[in-house]
């Protein structure tokens, strides 16, 4: 029996094999994706450690106050003692650092949980959606603080769910409202905003690339109209009395009054109902369902994906309105996602998940790697994710840091495994002869993992 299906499931929609797992999925590929995607349990694996966003941006909020507090106490006290006694009295007080010490546990659980999970697809999911409604730990303090929650509360619990539940997670989020700057956002004519103008950049975002994409119909004016419903969603404790801190806050004072027309249809004036109006329209806009469907198929399959496939997916996706289940199980099902050979460059942070999946290596380096290979998670160069082209991470200069990677795994790989029985147990009859032989023919152990790992058979999927 051909295991070419089994391996196409735990590389193309999975994170890499791990031994033993091609000859237990071999029956029925298929299947096992459908059967791990009905078990779906929102909630991550060993989570109970972190904190919602709300509670650490809090925790950040208390702690730049108390070290500006601290630092004027310093200051006066300095200033009331002698010259030459205050250039030796100057006192350094050991600080938590909320920041950093949420984001490096937000960063290992995910590293972690993805080199462990028996549900690899799911993770994927995860992966593929918090791309596509990207946000960059790099922005500020209060949206790194939120990264990894932003994950588990606006994206993970839906992925199955229905789109427009996931738009509207999305865009009402604090660290999303953060990173595209609403929460600076003021209507002309609101009692707040005299004087100051909008910002556009998430009712743009929102249009470009989270639902009807950059060639969706919309034009310049139903975006300015769509900042201007927007206007008043802000975040809890910036400015906002009265308000939770870390969690959405609809500030009406800050709200443009009045009726807009966006996409030809008119929003009459409802406040913070108005924009989650035009989210609903927008999820269910025939653009929206083409452009995910695009972007599902080139991610799974690849740039040249078949339009037989996207228009099945985005068929599904307007007949279930919306149902990321059902389009879901319509890209498992369909044959052009199992017969179109390997054409995607493995991106960084799923290769060396990968490796520590097939070599049984400890994730502690990952992060380090992944940033290393050009990908630091959660740290997307622009409101556009990553490339997601076949080729886009094969430039020379990366192939040269993937083959120091693969140097580093080898060393690390346990001394009891022997490169051509751990080749064997990953890809089995998917392994060509050429990349066989390579491997028997290795002078020594290590190398022979280095020409397994840079293979075109782990390379791409």
């Amino acid at each position: 029996m051909s295991t070419r299906d089994a391996v196409t499931a735990l590389r193309r929609f999975g994170l890499g094999a791990r031994p033993g797992e091609i000859k237990s999925i071999a029956a029925d590929p298929r299947g096992h994706l459908l059967r791990e995607i009905a078990g779906f349990d929102p909630k991550p694996q060993d989570a109970s450690g972190l904190r919602p966003s709300h509670v650490t941006f809090e925790a950040l909020q208390v702690e730049q106050r108390e070290r500006r507090e601290y630092e004027k106490m310093e200051q006066k006290r300095l200033q009331e003692m002698p010259a030459g006694q205050a250039a030796m009295a100057a006192s350094m007080r050991d600080w938590p650092n909320v920041v950093r010490d949420t984001f490096a546990a937000e960063l290992n659980h995910r590293f972690q949980q993805a080199a462990t999970t028996d549900t690899p697809f799911i993770t994927r999911l995860v992966a593929f959606w918090s791309d596509h409604f990207c946000i960059s730990a790099d922005k500020s303090s209060p949206v790194r603080v939120m990264t990894g929650a932003y994950e588990r509360e606006a994206i993970r619990p839906h992925i199955l769910g229905r789109f427009r539940d996931m738009l509207v997670a999305t865009a009402m989020h604090p660290a999303m409202i953060i990173y595209l700057d609403n929460q600076q956002s003021m209507g002309p004519n609101s009692r707040a905003g005299k004087g100051r103008g909008l910002n556009e950049n998430l009712a743009r975002e929102v249009m470009e690339l989270h639902t009807l994409g950059v060639d969706g119909g919309y034009t310049q004016d139903d975006v300015t109209n769509f900042a201007r419903i927007l206007t008043g969603w802000t975040v809890g404790g910036l400015e906002t009395p009265a308000s939770t801190p870390g969690r959405f806050f609809f500030a009406p004072a800050r709200h443009e009054p009045g009726d807009f027309n966006v996409l030809s249809k008119v929003y009459r004036e409802e406040g913070q109902i108005a924009g989650q109006r035009v989210l609903d329209d927008l999820a269910r806009h025939p653009s929206t369902a083409r452009h995910i469907a695009r972007k599902l198929a080139r991610h799974f399959v690849s740039d040249k994906a078949p339009e037989a496939l996207i228009e099945r997916l985005r068929q599904t996706f307007l007949a279930s309105d919306g149902d990321l289940g059902a389009v879901t199980r319509a890209l498992i099902e369909a044959p052009e996602a199992w017969s179109t050979p390997p054409a995607k460059v493995v991106p960084p942070i799923d290769l060396v998940i990968a490796i520590s999946r097939g070599l049984g290596i400890e994730p502690k380096e990952a992060p380090r790697l992944s940033t290393q290979l050009g990908q630091p998670l959660w740290r997307p160069p622009s409101p556009k994710g990553w490339p997601d082209e076949d080729d886009a991470w094969a430039a020379p200069s990366a192939m040269r840091e993937r083959l120091r990677v693969a140097e580093l795994a080898a060393r690390q790989a346990a001394k009891s495994l022997d490169p051509r029985q751990v080749a064997d147990n990953l890809f089995q009859d998917a392994l060509s002869p050429h990349t066989r032989t390579a491997i028997a023919r290795a002078e020594v152990r290590e190398q022979g993992f280095e020409l397994l790992l840079m293979s075109p058979e782990f390379q791409r999927r």
